[in-house]
């Protein structure tokens, strides 16, 4: 197994873990914004913790400021929109919708970063559309207003954001950009996003034990993600990295239906599985 496949594995078991403790949170009212921050503190500390006991000393050039400060804000927003889809929808089905921001990957990477775009990776794509249109409530007596397919289309725009960091990611490194450095702002982003949405939208807010536990919780999660995932596209194609890390949605639905927290449907198994298709052709033709 090549190193890029080991880490992509890595933040793919992260990931699922992270994608329940989101929805934990989410199911009780509680400050997002808050929430946001606390995972960003963790994150950011643990990443200082880490490059001083392996004697990292992070360059900040413009390169790295702009690439990082454009992949953080997205990667924040992508994430605050997770978070706040999943306060109507299941983990699985928010879940798998927010990683088959794959989809967005390969366009993007066919797009901007002229990488190959052939027969499997196209029928990965439509496998991934006809996964997420099974998702879709069609019933006509719920509205266009309905709360389920408000959250729906949350959910559809996390992904998309998800999938524009990992563009940004991989652009900026191919244009000499420190990992290191970026992942130091990627965390101070969720520090300044969580602040600015609890500002905005939450006032007034306040902090209490439940709510530092999800957060450092979630943040030592969320480290283990976006290191393992940088690792990976520092040493692989996004196309690659990018749908096995994504996989990680099986996970957080074995662990939500072993913990009592959803119900596995006969819908819903057809969405995951299309899902599953989808981003096994995507990796596949590569």
């Amino acid at each position: 197994m090549s190193p890029a496949i080991g880490y992509a594995l890595l933040s793919l078991a992260a990931a699922g873990c992270l994608d329940v403790t989101f929805k934990g949170y989410s199911r009780k009212s509680r400050s997002r914004g808050m929430y946001v921050f606390g995972c960003g503190v963790t994150w950011a500390a643990l990443q200082f913790c880490w490059f001083q006991f392996r004697s990292i000393e992070p360059a900040f050039d413009m390169t790295t400021v702009g690439y990082g400060l454009a992949g953080g804000s997205v990667l924040a927003l992508a994430n605050i929109l997770l978070i706040e889809s999943l306060t109507h929808l299941n983990v699985s089905l928010g879940s798998t919708i927010y990683r088959l921001n794959t989809i967005g990957v390969v366009i993007l990477s066919f797009l901007l970063l002229n990488e190959p775009m052939g027969l499997l990776k196209t029928a990965g794509v439509l496998f991934g559309i006809l996964a997420v249109w099974t998702l879709y409530d069609r019933n006509p007596e719920q509205g266009s207003v309905h709360p389920l397919r408000i959250f729906l289309w949350i959910s559809i725009l996390a992904s998309l954001f998800r999938a524009v960091f990992g563009i940004i990611s991989k652009a900026g490194l191919q244009a000499g950009a420190d990992a290191d450095a970026m992942l130091i702002i990627y965390a101070l982003s969720w520090v300044v996003g969580g602040l600015i949405y609890a500002c905005l939208r939450e006032m007034p807010f306040r902090l209490t034990g439940k709510k530092v536990a999800y957060g450092v919780l979630s943040g030592v999660l969320l480290s283990v993600v976006v290191n393992a995932l940088v690792l990976a596209l520092t040493l692989g194609e996004v196309s690659v990295v990018a749908p096995i890390a994504n996989l990680s949605f099986m996970v957080a639905l074995l662990i939500s239906v072993v913990v009592g927290m959803e119900e596995l449907n006969r819908r819903k198994g057809v969405a995951v599985a299309g899902a599953f298709i989808s981003i096994v052709l995507l990796a596949q033709s590569l």
